[in-house]
């Protein structure tokens, strides 16, 4: 599929989300049916290699930047067994954990994690987790990080419905006070499993729900960065290095890379990047576009950001794409004071 009709399909999606619609299928019904109960084999064939215990990783990170009456940043995860970190066995190889302290290193600020992604989530369970963080306006958030859609594919779940439950939580988040990153739906062609043709069903089904996602949460004011199969153009080199024990979650390699794909847009949110690299460089194929285009084209990519520049244009809305420079986030045990029950 082309980038151009890519984006005219992420549009129709996003735009049956927005106005109440519900009928576009990602693929035929048949080869949906077929991607489903391929992928369901693979996850019995591989499931037995890892433990559904997802390590707690809720803490304050970056203690050593602790200054007398400075609060600590808020990094909140929401999403599914991705964004809970499943498949690895050490609370400091998630991509929360990742993602504070390399915060906090950034920053140079104690990093305050919390964590309400649910292994198995779908889209319409963002409604609950959202919730779980408005309930306590004490602790509201500085940065958000969403990792979903995998099991809205999986389960046969209407696209514009994914998109409509995902526009809803940016939107309840950023009307708190809180930045936005939205990691888009991750590429189930990548699951060794899956065997062709329904690799490349799974892979078409997962980018056409990540371009819906990326023009449903830029339009309500947060950013994307694409995940495509979570591990950047290495993947296809080293898949076993880089997933988990069950070849379906990833390991902390997997993770570590991940979290350098995000990192670097969950800093831009709260101005911690260098402004010189807010600007487009042409070098590296950033610049303006309508928001569906910007959207096909970071599905292609992954790692791209994608961020609203202008309200409006030829084409509708505009958004800025970026392809940052990845940091190298550690996945050795970072230096952390738990959670209290």
């Amino acid at each position: 599929m082309t980038s151009m009709s890519r984006a005219r399909v992420a549009r129709r999606i996003a735009a049956g989300a927005a106005y109440g619609g519900g009928g576009i299928g990602l693929v035929g019904a048949a080869a949906v049916g077929l991607l489903l109960a391929e992928v369901r084999l693979a996850k019995r064939q591989v499931g037995n290699g890892s433990s559904p215990h997802v390590p707690n990783a809720q803490g304050l990170y970056g203690i050593a930047y602790a200054t007398p009456g400075e609060p600590a940043l808020r990094l909140t995860m929401l999403g599914d067994s991705t964004a809970a970190g499943q498949g690895v066995h050490r609370s400091g190889q998630t991509p929360g954990a990742l993602l504070a302290s390399g915060l906090a290193a950034v920053a140079e600020r104690p990093v305050e994690l919390r964590n309400v992604a649910n292994p198995g989530a779908r889209s319409d369970d963002l409604d609950r987790q959202v919730a779980l963080i408005l309930a306590d306006p004490g602790r509201l958030p500085d940065v958000c990080v969403i990792m979903i859609g995998a099991n809205d594919v999986t389960h046969r779940i209407a696209p514009t419905q994914s998109v409509r439950h995902l526009a809803a939580a940016v939107r309840r988040l950023r009307t708190a006070g809180a930045e936005v990153v939205v990691g888009t739906c991750p590429d189930l062609g990548s699951i060794e499993p899956v065997q062709q043709p329904l690799r490349w069903l799974a892979r078409r089904a997962s980018r056409q729900l990540a371009a819906a996602q990326t023009i449903g949460a830029v339009e309500q004011g947060g950013r994307t960065v694409s995940l495509g199969d979570l591990l950047g153009p290495e993947f296809a080199a080293n898949p076993r290095e880089l997933f988990g024990p069950d070849n379906y979650h990833p390991s902390a390699e997997g993770y570590a890379t991940a979290a350098m794909a995000v990192l670097p847009t969950v800093c831009a949110t709260l101005g911690l990047w260098p402004a010189e690299e807010e600007r487009p460089d042409v070098s590296r194929r950033e610049g303006f576009l309508p928001v569906a285009r910007a959207a096909a084209e970071a599905v292609a990519e992954p790692g791209t950001e994608v961020t609203a520049a202008m309200p409006t244009g030829p084409k509708g809305p505009w958004a800025l794409l970026k392809r940052r420079k990845r940091r190298r986030v550690s996945v050795t045990e970072p230096e952390r004071t738990p959670a209290q029950p």
